[in-house]
């Protein structure tokens, strides 16, 4: 018989906090996780990991609204687990025309997004409120680099 993840007893809600870091960055999480960066440039915003699910990442979006009414253009998905990225569609919906990765985030969700995809909403049942609200696997709309540690492509 094998032992649960501690992660599916996860269910209790979490206070959210969204704090201003710098002049320019916010950071947002519920006790740790999930993690989102926020930054507000000139013209455009940029998140940094989109959150679990679009329903989750709706309340992002409401927090970032507090302070700037500038259009989200950018998502970056700094790494690949399903928790960070498969809420992206919702950045979308608000006006991001790029969702942006390295060339190993996106030879993971090749390799093993859907696989991800499952294993995570069975195993972060709080993360996943709303799974119901993801399309699908998250694709960059930008891929960068050349996939090689410590080399620029």
């Amino acid at each position: 018989m094998s032992k649960a993840f501690a992660s599916q007893a996860d269910l209790d809600d979490k206070k959210t906090t969204f704090e201003q870091l710098s002049k320019h960055c916010w950071a947002y999480t519920a006790e740790g996780d999930p993690n989102s960066g926020v930054i507000i440039g000139e013209k455009f915003i940029m998140v940094s990991d989109a959150t679990a699910t679009p329903a989750m990442a709706q309340d992002l979006i409401k927090h970032i609204r507090t302070v700037s009414d500038k259009p989200i253009k950018y998502v970056l998905l700094t790494h690949y687990h399903a928790v960070r990225v498969l809420g992206a569609s919702a950045y979308v919906a608000e006006g991001a025309t790029e969702v942006i990765a390295s060339r190993g985030t996106y030879e993971l969700i090749v390799e093993r997004g859907a696989q991800d995809m499952q294993s995570e909403m069975e195993r972060f049942p709080r993360l996943f409120r709303g799974a119901d609200s993801v399309p699908g696997l998250t694709w960059p709309t930008l891929v960068i680099g050349d996939g090689q540690p410590g080399r620029q492509g």
